[in-house]
């Protein structure tokens, strides 16, 4: 790692502020491929415009492209992974809505904007601001957009993992942390569909003859919350069920849902074997357990905390502290530290509501955070 350049760049404010506006009202549900493609379309005209190379892969199962970027320079070598996704949870209509575009004092709302439209705006804005002064980084850049993050990155997950393991450092956009703190370390996640099988029969007539599938499904419950481990940091959460046809008629079908979060691997393990060791109370009803770790956890190694201590140490250049926390949410950035390779993540704007529908960010962050993000660009090597 080098100090390069001007400690303090000129940034301007209200310019990243309308770029992050053109991206927040293209409105982009994670499973409307056509609208996440809208955004797609947009990032892609303005990488064009300052001259990185454009790979961008046709999306499937109804989900949006992936797009992949990179600066002209470096050739084929290890650089710098700047790893991001534009799908957000809202849908369609948002923007017109309880989460239309305005700026209240320091607050500025939109659908997305926090998580995490106005992060991955800022890494493209740092790039098009060295862009326009002529410089070039020590690494080149790769930029990774994402279509589907927030229901797991089914589809993408692969061209994370792959293009991870072909560079240095991998700094994500998600949004910061209270009060602007970065994240070094995420709990693993979890999840768990399960289906009780049992018999249908005349709730009043043959009540005799069931076999209650909700019952079944209500049993497996207890034991499933049992599980949760404040002490060691793992939570189990069923957050959805769907179960019988009638109220007069005993159900021989039902299904939820499971969350889990793990700090580490060796509770990943135990916890995830427990799921599936799971067995039946009555043993005339079925059940089947799928799933399984869709990330894991993210753990602060020493290449995580030297890439930390660098940034701290720009930031403070800058004029701000930089502080890190370990979050039970996670993100793409669990698959590139699970690998081995710094990770730096929460490096977009600050905010709150996340998911909400008060989602929002500080603009007070925006100068802030582009001077971190130009900073660690052209430090890196």
């Amino acid at each position: 790692m080098t100090e390069k350049a001007s400690n303090s760049p000129q940034v301007d404010p209200e310019e990243i502020l309308e770029g992050i506006r053109s991206w927040v009202e293209i409105e982009t549900p994670s499973y409307n491929g056509a609208a996440v493609n809208e955004l797609v379309d947009k990032v892609e005209t303005d990488m064009r415009a300052i001259g990185a190379e454009i790979d961008r892969t046709p999306g499937r199962d109804g989900f949006g492209d992936i797009l992949m970027t990179r600066t002209p320079w470096g050739d084929d070598e290890p650089g710098i992974l700047v790893l991001s996704h534009v799908d957000t949870v809202h849908p369609i209509g948002m923007k017109d809505d309880i989460l239309r575009w305005r700026r209240e004092g320091d607050s500025v709302f939109g659908p997305g904007i926090y998580d995490m439209k106005s992060g991955a705006y800022l890494a493209y804005y740092a790039y098009r601001h060295l862009v326009r002064q002529g410089r070039r980084t020590p690494l080149p850049i790769t930029f990774l957009y994402v279509p589907e993050e927030e229901i797991g990155s089914p589809t993408s997950r692969a061209t994370i993992e792959a293009t991870a393991k072909r560079n240095k450092y991998v700094p994500v956009t998600e949004p910061a942390r209270e009060g602007g703190k970065i994240v070094t370390a995420r709990k693993g996640v979890a999840h768990f569909y399960i289906t009780a099988t049992g018999v249908s029969s005349h709730a009043g007539s043959r009540h005799e003859d069931g076999r209650n599938a909700i019952h079944e499904i209500a049993h497996q419950i207890l034991q499933i919350q049992a599980m949760t481990d404040y002490e060691r940091g793992v939570t189990t959460s069923v957050g959805l069920i769907e179960g019988g046809t009638g109220i007069n008629v005993v159900p021989d079908l039902c299904k939820m849902e499971v969350d889990m979060r793990l700090p580490d691997p060796e509770a990943a393990e135990e916890f995830v074997a427990k799921i599936f060791d799971l067995k039946s109370l009555n043993p005339d009803v079925k059940l089947k357990i799928e799933g399984g770790l869709n990330r894991p956890p993210f753990e602060k190694d020493e290449g995580i905390t030297t890439l930390f201590e660098h940034a701290k140490k720009i930031c403070a250049e800058i004029g701000f502290e930089l502080d890190d926390l370990k979050t039970g949410g996670v993100s793409d950035g669990n698959f590139t530290a699970a690998l081995g390779i710094p990770t730096l993540d929460g490096l977009g704007a600050d905010g709150k509501g996340g998911h909400a529908l008060h989602e929002q960010i500080y603009y007070s962050s925006l100068e802030p955070r582009a001077k971190m993000w130009i900073r660690l660009l052209e430090t890196l090597e």
